[in-house]
């Protein structure tokens, strides 16, 4: 708004992924002879996220074609190497967040009677020291932070109050008598299996990435059938026995990935999706049959579905029921 002529309004509102309209102050508006600068401070609310607090700070230049380029500024990370969904040498902004801001520049570049031709730069101060406390060194994004996110909402758990909704969603299923429950790593995942068996919406327990406290509770408290979905990297943690699959607490053992396969090459990779691209559908297969058996041996008498689902939607491989 302010570089195609408007001044800067006081707050933003945004559309998110799912049709959500939350309002933003700015924290910091500043502007030149072809640019823009606005900066807005991260809410996580009770979110144990590292960037809690921090300034994201977006500049936005006028282009001459080329559509809608991103940079990386000072804090925020570069992609140097495979099997993250954004190529090497990117700005480590990934594919929903750039989406979303394509969308805005296209809107704002018909409203103003402009061309959506537009340089955005995003940095984070302070963003190089704290991406050393993720594990964005171990996969190749140097210099910063990853501008993350595939609904924009951060749920306002804390991992106890997250395992104990899982634990509320369980019994809810039960006391209505439901005989087939799913429990996914995310929103994708979540969307694909429900569609898959037709499962209404209280039989989708928010697992995310505590697989465990999920599965220890419903060995207690048993629904007859229970599918798991995610993508090939929790699934394959699965497969190894991790019970929690965040990034933080349990990663992907690429040796016993290699051996299982018979393939020295998956010992090298940087991801489990960088796996999936060197052996393919194979490797997906393999994971979600190991999946099965961890889950029978360790929780018998339940029916078993393992679904993996990839970043677009796509059943990868299936196990089960």
């Amino acid at each position: 708004m302010r570089l195609w002529g408007d001044a800067f309004p006081a707050e933003v509102e945004i559309v998110l992924p799912r049709g959500e309209t939350p309002v933003f102050a700015l924290a910091l508006a500043e502007a030149g002879d072809g640019w823009a600068r606005v900066g807005i401070t991260k809410d996580a609310g009770d979110d144990p996220d590292v960037t809690h607090g921090a300034l994201i700070v977006v500049t936005v230049a006028a282009a001459s074609g080329g559509g809608v380029v991103f940079r990386a500024g000072a804090g925020v990370g570069t992609v140097t190497r495979p099997g993250l969904p954004i190529g090497v040498g990117e700005p480590a902004i990934n594919p929903v967040p750039r989406q979303m801001m394509q969308a805005v520049v296209a809107d704002m570049a018909a409203l103003f009677g402009q061309t959506p031709d537009v340089t955005i730069e995003v940095s984070i101060p302070g963003g190089q020291e704290i991406a050393l406390k993720t594990w964005n060194p171990r996969l190749g994004i140097v210099g910063g932070l990853s501008i993350l996110g595939t609904t924009g909402v951060v749920r306002p758990f804390s991992c106890a109050a997250w395992i104990a909704s899982i634990h509320r969603g369980i019994d809810v299923a039960r006391a209505a008598g439901l005989t087939h429950v799913a429990g996914c790593t995310g929103a994708t995942s979540e969307r694909v299996v429900q569609a898959l068996y037709s499962l209404p919406d209280h039989a989708m327990l928010d697992m995310g990435d505590f697989a465990g406290g999920m599965l220890k509770y419903l060995a207690k408290h048993p629904v007859p059938r229970v599918t798991i979905g995610g993508g090939i990297g929790k699934i394959t943690k699965l497969a190894q026995g991790a019970m929690d699959l965040h990034s933080g607490r349990s990663q992907v053992n690429f040796a016993a990935l290699a051996e299982m396969m018979g393939n020295p090459r998956l010992a090298a990779a940087n991801t489990a999706l960088e796996a999936y691209e060197i052996a393919g559908t194979p490797l997906a297969e393999a994971v979600v049959a190991a999946a099965m058996r961890r889950l029978q041996q360790r929780f018998g008498g339940v029916v078993f579905d393992v679904v993996v689902i990839d970043r677009a939607g796509n059943i990868l491989a299936r196990a089960g029921g």
